[in-house]
């Protein structure tokens, strides 16, 4: 019986409870539309000009953001029109075949180069590869690939280069040597923006030092 009328008491609390509930005014709901912000007035932000916005220059002839060739040396002959298509960027490598899959994959999408002679002691070559990037960060994927081919050497010494993060120069200090041939020196200097990759390589039958290398890295970067 005592159970019972626990129940009992139980359930009359809570139908008084419905009951007072039912009776009071329903509480209002905040409204779901919010307050319509006015818009600023004036001119909205000045565009960038052309020299401000780098995909504008990336976009135009990548040719014109190489260097020029310095005043007192010969173009290189091999030079041509100053553009590298996929096959013939590709055959720069030790493995033609294996790299234009890569570049394939990679999305290349243009290559431009520029090239000089500085008497009969030094070779100088920049690159410029430009990547499509829809799906991948090609252009830095390539520099640091480029830097650990570097890094692998021996007797080679490196810096980074100012104001490209990651960008880093080389200079090889131990020559190839092949019988019948002078010595071949090489300093080499990699680094990205957006999305082209810069190369730049020297070739001399003479000792490249860091400033060669680093000079020309730098200026070329800030071309970009």
């Amino acid at each position: 019986m005592i159970a019972g009328a626990a129940v009992l008491g139980v359930v009359a609390g809570s139908c008084v409870g419905y009951v007072i509930q039912a009776d009071r005014e329903p509480t209002k709901l905040p409204s779901l539309s919010q307050p319509v912000l006015a818009q600023a007035k004036g001119p909205g932000p000045e565009p960038l000009s052309a020299a401000q916005d780098r995909r504008v220059k990336t976009e135009g002839d990548l040719r014109k953001l190489l260097l020029t060739k310095p005043t007192g040396t010969k173009e290189a002959d091999w030079i041509g029109d100053g553009w590298l298509d996929i096959a013939a960027y590709a055959n720069e490598f030790t493995d033609p075949g294996e790299k234009f899959t890569d570049l394939v994959g990679d999305e290349f999408r243009r290559s431009a180069v520029v090239g000089w002679e500085v008497g009969s002691s030094y070779n100088v070559e920049i690159r410029l590869v430009q990547y499509r990037q829809e799906d991948s960060m090609a252009a830095l994927d390539s520099s640091l690939i480029h830097q650990g081919w570097a890094e692998e050497e021996t007797a080679t010494d490196s810096w980074s280069i100012p104001g490209t993060g990651d960008g880093m120069a080389y200079v090889h200090t131990r020559p190839d040597i092949e019988p019948g041939y002078l010595p071949q020196y090489t300093a080499e200097a990699h680094a990205w923006r957006g999305d082209v990759s810069m190369e730049v390589w020297i070739y001399g039958t003479k000792s490249i030092t860091k400033k060669m290398i680093m000079d020309l890295a730098e200026r070329q970067m800030e071309r970009l």
